[in-house]
């Protein structure tokens, strides 16, 4: 019914700077929520940047001042500009988005969608 779908992952040397972007196409009532995770390797899935629809963005300390996300609403699209990118943003970056959709019966309901993840590498 909804599906994620990011681009823009790729290979960047340290201090590079790289731009993912995530669609949501389906049937989309509206959206209430865009943001990104990222996966390291061995470790849990963790919060980078989320921009609610009407609200303030925010970012993980991480990489404060260094990634900026941003929304097409018209398009349902989210973006996050990565800028001085270290080995330690190395990751499966996630885009996670709150969507009101409607079921084969015609019910509403808001549910959380995922991507299926793109691969960011920072490596000289």
């Amino acid at each position: 019914q909804v599906q994620l779908v990011e681009s823009g992952g790729d290979l960047v040397q340290p201090r590079g700077s790289l731009r993912l972007s995530c669609a949501a196409s389906g049937n989309i009532l509206s959206v209430s929520f865009m943001g990104w995770y990222r996966e390291l390797p061995g470790k849990q899935r963790e919060f980078v940047a989320g921009l609610p629809t009407g609200g303030s963005t925010a970012y993980a300390d991480s990489v404060k001042g260094r990634f900026t996300i941003s929304r097409d609403n018209t398009k349902n699209t989210v973006y996050l500009q990565m800028n001085s990118l270290k080995p330690e943003d190395t990751a499966l970056y996630y885009c996670n988005a709150a969507i009101r959709t409607r079921g084969p019966s015609g019910y509403q309901y808001t549910a959380n969608y995922w991507g299926q993840g793109t691969q960011v590498t920072v490596s000289s």
